[in-house]
């Protein structure tokens, strides 16, 4: 059994920000597949069914981005998780370009905080994520008012697509294995 894990902020004011890249996914992922949702557990809300003709378990967590580890790791431990073979998280990132893809099967956290503490909490970076492109913060910013941003219409229908694309390669992780995912997403988007 996977356990698919969209990293975002909780509340309809965060809805469609920059960081809610992994929410967003999740969300197409239920609707593409019909899983039913409306479980909390954990501090989390998540749904089963089946995806890439295996079980999965779509998780969003309720606590705050900052705060993720902990419902990830007591789901973990729940459900008997492997993360290491059966982990995918799904973040955004502000070193791609809006509407790119990057997939890994491990490493650091990246100054993600999301991710930083997910492997803080399992004490482990050897899980598989997705990283969807949401742009730099421009020249005099704060962080974290631009990942609470919402995109300008001219980079929506790309970071729409990145979504879909995030999705299928959920899929594509789960019936093939990582290595066939990042074969076949990690490339460069021309904007």
């Amino acid at each position: 059994m996977y356990l698919i894990v969209g990293l975002g902020n909780p509340g309809r004011q965060y809805e469609a920000t920059r960081h809610n890249m992994g929410f967003d996914t999740v969300d197409c992922l239920i609707e593409k597949h019909n899983v039913p949702q409306g479980g909390v557990k954990f501090n989390a809300m998540y749904g089963k069914g089946i995806i890439g003709g295996d079980k999965a378990i779509l998780m969003k967590p309720l606590s705050f981005m900052n705060l993720s580890g902990g419902p990830v790791r007591d789901m973990v431990n729940f459900f008997k998780i492997d993360p290491e073979k059966e982990l995918i998280v799904i973040s955004d990132d502000i070193d791609l370009e809006p509407g790119q893809l990057r997939i890994r099967k491990q490493g650091s956290a990246g100054g993600h905080n999301g991710l930083k503490d997910i492997i803080q909490k399992l004490g482990t970076q050897n899980f598989v994520r997705i990283k969807i492109g949401v742009g730099a913060k421009p020249q005099g910013w704060d962080l974290a008012d631009h990942v609470l941003s919402r995109f300008p219409d001219s980079e929506r229908k790309l970071v729409d697509e990145a979504i879909r694309e995030a999705a299928d390669a959920v899929e594509k992780i789960i019936a093939q294995g990582p290595d066939a995912a990042m074969n076949e997403y990690n490339r460069k988007k021309k904007i």
